[in-house]
């Protein structure tokens, strides 16, 4: 996709479709581009009506003699001080159904419309490529009739800033490095299982000379003493793996910032058996994974100088002769022994021996993505991302992160008050607590298993994905890139 941007007149842009923004509180931002062309007209329509302020309204204007190309679409945007984040992205929205819906091949958008004194035009600009571009995937692979594909070839935004490019290249990467992990959790489990998300990783490397791969097999797995991890993995005749995929951009001598992905492909619960209803929804169990393998394409794509290692930890949590029993004891790659209370609670068991693994890189930082508990969909929904960290830094730059990339984060805590709810007779200490906080009482048991360097946890359950209808999100790849990106 081509993307552009000049304050040329719009004589001089080749276009199909134009997209101009109407606020109703604001002249000075209301499609300025397009009454450049024909201001009578524009002013016309806005007395008579036919070009609505009201948020979320669609104007099309098709047909009308002087407006600088055939198609243009007038989007309102309410009032000014409304306008927010949220709203924007709302908006790109409309931007792309107005995209399908046309059949164009090239687009021009007044983004000098879309700036206030506290947005400015380079976020503008990001945010608008990224939205688009994610905006026009659509999933459709195990479709026999496929989408007709998005026509469009060109976007040219129409403003005064002269200083885009970057954050434009930027807006690409995370789109598709988004598009990435939401195709990759769209897929069925019997497409992406640990194997297919292996041949990802290798593809990765293929593709870009700063990546490497290292795929861990399961006999080096149960060889190191990953006996968490193989409590979930050996139930299934699918083989569990963990993926290595590192990017070297940095010095040699630089620490690594370390992403560590769950990558439950598909999630039964084991003899913990979860209801029929919704289990098709469990081959989102690896969105955690799947994010970690979009954000190393996108860091591959922008080749930031610094160091970032992405591991997946990836199996299936299935039932068979030889699948974990309730009440069975486990010993961890660290020593640590586990009482398996619930083997529906796998996700923490495959990421404390891959936290437990990862120490071997010194990390300068350790952040780990999991679809982990339902706890958290019920404490924050489906809007923010629950942020565990035992660093407070750490906490306060992914929140920071995740607000500047509207990717939002919210602080949780960590606190040792809610260790007793897994103390065990039995081992050191058990898999799951009460229900009360349970998405804390599991980041705190991974906490002992991070005790070693910098660490926070993503709990992703709630905005990874929120119906099947909408499919994978593909966050939280656009916090952690523009985190890693911070660094």
């Amino acid at each position: 996709m081509k993307i552009t941007y000049s304050n040329a007149s719009l004589k001089k842009i080749p276009q199909h479709l134009m997209v101009a923004f109407h606020f109703e509180d604001a002249d000075t931002l209301s499609f300025s581009a397009l009454k450049e062309s024909q201001s009578n007209l524009i002013d016309t329509l806005v007395d008579n009506k036919t070009i609505k302020s009201d948020f979320g309204t669609v104007t099309p204007l098709i047909g009308h003699e002087g407006l600088p190309c055939s198609h243009v679409v007038v989007i309102g945007c309410g009032k000014v001080e409304g306008f927010k984040e949220a709203e924007l992205i709302k908006t790109m929205a409309s931007v792309t159904a107005a995209i399908k819906s046309s059949s164009a091949e090239s687009l021009a958008l007044c983004l000098d419309d879309l700036t206030t004194s506290n947005r400015d035009a380079r976020w503008c600009a990001g945010k608008c490529t990224e939205t688009i571009l994610t905006g026009l995937y659509e999933y459709d692979t195990t479709k026999s009739v496929k989408a007709d594909p998005s026509t469009l070839q060109e976007i040219h935004f129409i403003t005064e800033e002269s200083d885009l490019d970057q954050v434009i290249l930027t807006g690409k990467a995370v789109a598709h490095g988004t598009n990435i992990a939401r195709e990759l959790g769209n897929l069925p489990a019997n497409i992406c299982d640990p194997a297919y998300l292996a041949e990802q990783a290798v593809n990765l490397a293929d593709a870009y000379d700063e990546v490497e791969v290292d795929v861990l097999e399961e006999a080096e797995l149960e060889a190191m003493g990953m006996g968490a991890f193989m409590a979930v993995s050996r139930g299934s005749e699918k083989a569990g793996k963990i993926l290595v995929m590192k990017y070297n951009g940095g010095a040699a001598d630089e620490k690594p910032h370390v992403l560590v992905g769950k990558g439950l492909t598909f999630d039964t619960g084991g003899y913990s058996l979860k209801p029929p209803a919704g289990m098709e929804e469990m081959k989102w169990d690896m969105l955690g994974a799947a994010s970690v393998i979009g954000t190393m394409n996108t860091i591959a794509e922008l080749k930031p100088k610094i160091n970032v290692i992405g591991v997946v930890a990836t199996a299936e949590n299935m039932i068979s002769g030889g699948a974990t029993r309730p009440g069975d004891v486990v010993t961890c790659l660290n020593g640590k022994t586990v009482e398996i209370i619930n083997t529906d609670a796998e996700g923490r068991l495959v990421l404390c021996d891959t936290l437990t693994y990862v120490e071997r890189f010194e990390p300068k930082t350790v952040v780990d993505i999991a679809t982990l508990t339902g706890a958290i969909v019920i404490g924050l929904g489906h809007h923010a991302t629950g942020v565990y960290s035992n660093d407070e830094v750490l906490q306060q730059k992914l929140i920071s992160a995740g607000q500047a990339s509207w990717d939002r984060g919210w602080p949780m805590p960590l606190w040792d008050d809610y260790k007793d709810q897994l103390k065990s007779p039995y081992a050191d200490m058990r898999n799951v607590g009460t229900r009360a906080g349970g998405s804390i009482t599991a980041a705190v048991f991974l906490s002992e298993y991070a005790k070693n360097y910098k660490w926070a946890h993503l709990d992703i359950a709630g905005t990874g994905w929120s119906s099947a209808k909408e499919g994978a999100s593909g966050r939280p790849v656009a916090m952690l890139t523009q985190y890693l990106l911070s660094q």
